[in-house]
């Protein structure tokens, strides 16, 4: 059962039946992963990576991206550490997720993502694509996949930034 504070992030007017259309953001200081997913059919698939100076997107990109998706939520991984307290690192991805509230107006939830871009890399290395380093082919659109599957089993493990 969800308590009132996390269902209160699946949206006001929203009841988890209700189908919802979603993109998962992997932030990071150069490179930010973007997946796209649907609740009706509980699908996640890699949508791009954006290049970000020192955490800062390019906001015209993921506005573009909101104009041709419309999502109803936006995901953030949360990169907690191993024993549940916060990376340093958190409080640069709420701020990102803040932002992405604050510039667009739709709901964001944190999810956390320990492991997403390690599974990511290793979902490529069984698969048999990986040729070159991850900067030059990164994998963090697949581990916004990752932070969206995590939510579409559990939406009611997603905290407020």
């Amino acid at each position: 059962m969800l308590d009132t504070h996390k269902a209160s992030l699946i949206g006001s007017d929203n009841d988890i039946t209700k189908p919802l259309t979603l993109l998962a953001f992997d932030f990071g200081t150069r490179q930010i992963g973007v997946a796209i997913g649907q609740t009706l059919l509980g699908s996640a698939n890699p949508l791009t990576v954006l290049k970000a100076r020192d955490g800062i997107p390019n906001w015209s990109e993921i506005e573009d991206l909101l104009k041709k998706w419309q999502p109803d939520q936006l995901l953030v991984g949360l990169p907690l550490n191993m024993d549940d307290s916060e990376s340093e690192f958190c409080a640069r991805t709420r701020k990102f997720a803040r932002r992405l509230h604050g510039r667009f107006g739709l709901q964001v939830s944190m999810v956390d993502e320990r492991l997403s871009t390690f599974e990511a890399k290793q979902m490529i290395r069984e698969q048999g694509k990986r040729q070159g380093s991850y900067r030059d082919q990164p994998v963090d659109d697949l581990a916004a996949v990752m932070i969206l599957k995590s939510w579409l089993s559990d939406p009611g493990g997603a905290t407020a930034p």
